[in-house]
């Protein structure tokens, strides 16, 4: 198979896994794309995408096409909605069913991406630990909010929360699902896209779409200044969803040891899961390292 062919192939792979992640509340897709390595480029691709960006048209739409980095982002797009669409019943299942034993896997998923993050933090001073705790604090805040008002859930609101939970999407360690909980629209998106209500779906996206693109360029404009510090409050954000994936939670949403859990606490279970959670995202930077 045509070596190009294939890499498109897994570029829509890890965007499967980055639908999968934004699925789910606590898993940022931002800190799936970072750990596969393509976090740099997802940025970069989106915030290139200006008005100036359609005058390419002009030359053809093979050199708009390649200036866009159209194949890198069609396939990524193509991966994401194969998970959102096939994936959200079978996340509800297995989160319902087994909930401590996929909070696992998770949770090893973020302790290795901490460790990831920490080794593209080239250099250190009192500057980037401010940014780290600081960030740290902001994620567990956004974590431990819980809004129980009514909301009067219509398309305007939607088309807001779009914006809003997209921004978040791209941030390793803030989960875009669990910005959707907080602002009272996950199950309905969760609905809308069961029942494909395309009013909803549709207005959500075009909010996504102009989320992302504006969000994006902050943090392209980041990298460019200093890609340090920026991934030292990408670490931060990361090191405060912890609470988060954290498996053992009370009836009241509190996380608690293990052995105060009621009910089968599958410790012995989730420390595995938790080992290959970890040992997964190393596999998969050696096997980038291999590839580069």
């Amino acid at each position: 198979m045509n070596r190009k062919i294939t890499n498109y192939i897994v570029i829509s792979i890890k965007g499967m896994a980055m639908g999968a992640a934004d699925a789910v509340p606590g898993i940022s897709g931002g800190t799936i794309a970072l750990l596969l390595g393509i976090y740099e480029e997802l940025i970069t691709t989106i915030g290139n995408i200006n008005l100036s960006l359609f005058k390419e048209l002009n030359n053809g739409f093979y050199s708009f096409w390649k200036k866009l980095n159209g194949n890198f982002l069609l396939s990524l797009i193509v991966g994401i909605g194969i998970s959102l669409l096939t994936f959200i019943k079978l996340t509800a299942y297995l989160f319902n069913e087994y909930p401590i034993l996929i909070w696992s896997f998770f949770l090893g998923l973020v302790l290795a991406t901490i460790f990831v993050i920490y080794k593209l933090v080239k250099s250190w001073n009192y500057i980037n630990l401010i940014f780290v705790i600081t960030s740290t604090f902001i994620s567990f805040y956004i974590g431990s909010i819980n809004i129980t008002a009514d909301i009067e859930v219509n398309l305007a609101y939607i088309f807001t929360c779009g914006i809003i939970a997209a921004s978040a999407m791209i941030i390793p360690g803030i989960s875009g699902a669990l910005i959707l909980v907080i602002l009272g629209l996950y199950s309905t998106m969760i609905n809308a896209v069961n029942n494909l209500e395309y009013d909803k779906i549709i207005t959500f996206a075009l909010g996504a779409i102009i989320g992302l693109l504006s969000f994006s360029k902050i943090i392209k404009w980041m990298f460019y200044k200093n890609s340090s510090l920026t991934y030292s409050i990408l670490l931060g954000f990361v090191i405060g969803s912890l609470s988060e994936v954290w498996p053992w939670k009370s009836e009241l949403g509190e996380n608690i040891l293990p052995s105060s859990y009621i009910g089968e606490n599958y410790l012995f279970y989730s420390i595995i899961l938790i080992s290959i959670g970890f040992l997964l995202i190393f596999l998969v930077e050696k096997i980038q390292k291999s590839n580069n």
